[in-house]
């Protein structure tokens, strides 16, 4: 008997547990290529907030090259620790919120599960509001109409219905206006120059008075990305991979670009325009710079870099991972289109606008408990399970992993522990939360957890009877039947005869 299939008892409970879109996606569910998903991150990276990072450090007194070099470095590391987590999706195709029943439990899984997706709702609001602003600013130009709450509404209606069509129309979106977004942020930049050079300022020799440090500007960029970087998973199960790749590089090949070049350079960029506007103006949103400034063709331009850098950031890294999440707190409920709607609803009942005004300080405490959650994750996968994973036993609520009435003790007091210290000290969070969230988890599982609850993957004999991608197949579910790993023929065979039906 395969080890990996469940009881038929636990399969009347699993059905609890189960909706489509949360499922493992096979071999034959993932269209993404690697220059679909490098555009992705482009899209992703280009965002009003970025603006402020190079802003501040040179207002801090570090050179712009140093301030572009340190920010493009972070954000290189933070990609390097996105492969990691990557792996889930790329090797069991499974979402962020379904793979925290691991580490948590089937229904302690909500609670950090639930912490990532309110934070992607409200940047949902935060990205429509300063895109709805945008179209506002087109539409007075063209129809002398000055009401940004409808456009709000209109934008928020248009990303919500993009994203709900699926991963597929988010790629094309993404592949559209990726290049746009560079070409209009590299105009940006000469035109921010030529302001400096009009005031007779030299931006790369431009000395500001304050005190920052390297270090908090580099810990700073580094925790800008910390929540993708737990959920990365909800993007690459759908990143085309090699059947029985064994070798990690191998496997995450098509990550690489996206993570290791296209995160670091769009961000080092973007913030450097943002500490150009700052050099020549004192104001660091050069959208506010040159909307002042411009007129005509160039205004509209400028706008419409607005709108589709809000829009593609929030298909890919906030509407879906706050999506997943809802859809993982009641699966036999609410289905993914239904969730892509509660997120922008949850989104604009934070008043975004009103969120600004403390934004950074409040996505300071949350991503201190969230770079907890990125340790316990790696500390899980990786530590104690050597990337193998009981993946039907997600689904079952009497499975391993119910743990203590469905929570894992170990999980939660370490993600408390870890967060609440990173919190304390916020100016550091992600290099205090993340390697005290792993440890702690690793001894409270080995001297607690697992004598009591014992995971069958730890136990099994055969040692590949727990991989997917690595062994060439795919976890697969069919109602009635529970799950099964099968090959891509298989499943080309199984999308066949659903043809021929």
């Amino acid at each position: 008997m395969d080890p990996t299939q469940p009881s038929t008892q636990d399969r009347g409970r699993s059905e609890m547990l189960i909706e489509e879109s949360i499922l493992p996606t096979s071999l034959n569910q993932r269209p993404i290529g690697m220059l679909g998903y490098a555009w992705i991150w482009v899209g992703i990276a280009v965002i009003i907030a970025t603006y402020s990072l190079g802003a501040g450090g040179v207002e801090g007194g570090i050179p712009l090259i140093n301030v572009i070099a340190i920010i493009a470095l972070a954000n290189l590391v933070i990609g390097a620790f996105m492969l990691l987590t990557a792996d889930i999706g790329t090797e069991h195709g499974l979402s962020f919120a379904v793979y925290l029943r691991a580490p948590f439990g089937v229904r302690g899984t909500h609670l950090p599960a639930l912490s990532r997706g309110v934070v992607a709702a409200m940047w949902f609001g935060i990205q429509t509001y300063l895109g709805a602003l945008a179209l506002n600013g087109i539409g007075q130009y063209f129809l002398g109409f000055d009401g940004w709450a409808l456009w709000y509404v209109v934008f928020a209606a248009l990303q919500v219905a993009n994203t709900a069509m699926g991963i597929k129309s988010v790629e094309r979106l993404a592949s559209l206006a990726a290049p746009a977004i560079l070409a209009i942020s590299v105009w940006m930049y000469f035109t921010l120059e030529g302001v400096a050079q009009t005031e007779g300022i030299n931006i790369w020799t431009w000395q500001g008075t304050g005190q920052m440090s390297v270090a908090v500007l580099f810990v700073s960029n580094m925790a800008f990305w910390s929540t993708l970087a737990i959920d990365i998973p909800n993007l690459t199960r759908f990143l085309q991979v090699e059947p029985g790749t064994r070798r990690f590089t191998r496997r995450n090949r098509k990550v690489f670009l996206a993570q290791l070049l296209a995160l670091p350079v769009t961000q080092g960029l973007i913030a450097g325009i943002g500490a150009v506007s700052f050099i020549a103006t004192g104001n660091w949103n050069p959208v506010e710079v040159i909307q002042g400034q411009g007129q005509g063709v160039s205004l509209v331009l400028l706008l419409a870099l607005v709108v589709l850098a809000q829009w593609s950031t929030n298909n890919s890294a906030n509407l879906i991972p706050s999506a997943l999440t809802f859809i993982n707190f009641a699966p036999r409920v609410i289905n993914y289109k239904m969730a892509v709607v509660i997120a922008g609803i949850v989104g604009t009942l934070c008043m975004p606008w009103k969120l600004l005004d403390n934004l950074f300080v409040f996505l300071g405490y949350y991503g201190a408990f969230l770079s907890a959650i990125g340790g316990i994750m790696i500390a899980d996968y990786y530590v104690l399970r050597r990337r193998r994973l009981n993946v039907p036993a997600l689904y079952q609520m009497d499975g391993q992993f119910s743990y203590a009435g469905g929570f894992n003790p170990a999980g939660l007091i370490a993600w408390c522990v870890a967060g609440g210290i990173a919190a304390w000290y916020s100016q550091y969070a992600i290099l205090i939360g993340f390697p005290l969230g792993l440890v702690l988890y690793v001894l409270l599982m080995k001297f607690w957890i697992l004598p009591a609850y014992p995971q069958a993957e730890l136990q099994a004999e055969q040692d590949d009877a727990y991989l997917a991608t690595s062994v060439g197949l795919s976890w697969s579910y069919r109602k009635g039947t529970g799950f099964a790993r099968v090959d891509l023929g298989h499943l080309n065979q199984v999308d066949k005869q659903r043809e021929d039906i």
